[in-house]
C-alpha cells in the first residue's frame, strides 16, 4: 500500500520522525508493498490554503473514478474547468497527483499515486514560554 504521509511543522521536527521512521523500519521488517511519501507543510495555515475541501474532494474523485482528462475531472465534481485545472496544477506541484500527457486527443490525465493519504497535526494548545508563565492552581 502507498501513503502519503502529510506532517504540519518544522524541519528539525521533520528530521527527528524520518529518522524515527526508518529506525523502526530497522527494526521491524516492513513489507515491500508498504511505500510512504511525505509532505510537510511549515504551518497548519499552509495545510489548510493547500488541502482546501473542494481540493481533496477533487483527489477523492480522481482516485474512485481516474478520469481521462482535466475536463472529465472537473464534471466528477461539478466545477468550472479553469478552477479545476489550476487546482490540479498545484497539487501536482505539491506531489499529491500526476499529470500525465497522452490522452486521447492530447488531454492531459490525472491521477493519484497513492492508496491513502494520512494527516499528522500536532497543533499545540500553549507554546512552552505560556506553560511556564502560567499561574498554579491550587486543588
Amino acid at each position: 500500500m502507498t501513503s502519503l504521509h502529510i506532517t504540519v511543522g518544522d524541519r528539525e521536527q521533520l528530521r527527528d520522525d524520518t529518522l524515527q521512521f526508518i529506525q523502526r523500519g530497522e527494526n521491524d521488517a516492513l513489507s515491500d508493498d508498504d511505500e510512504r511519501a511525505v509532505l510537510q507543510f511549515g504551518s497548519y495555515s499552509d495545510l489548510v490554503d493547500s488541502l482546501t475541501p473542494l481540493r481533496l474532494e477533487l483527489i477523492r474523485a480522481i482516485a474512485a473514478e481516474s478520469p481521462a482528462s482535466m475536463r472529465e475531472a472537473a464534471r466528477l465534481v461539478d466545477r468550472d474547468v479553469s478552477d479545476v485545472h489550476a487546482d490540479l496544477k498545484q497539487l501536482e506541484v505539491l506531489g499529491v497527483l500526476d499529470l500525465d500527457e497522452g490522452g486521447s486527443g492530447g488531454a492531459i490525465r490525472p491521477s493519484v499515486p497513492f492508496d491513502a493519504i494520512e494527516m499528522h497535526i500536532e497543533y499545540p494548545l500553549l507554546t512552552d514560554s505560556d506553560a511556564d508563565s502560567s499561574p498554579a492552581r491550587a486543588d
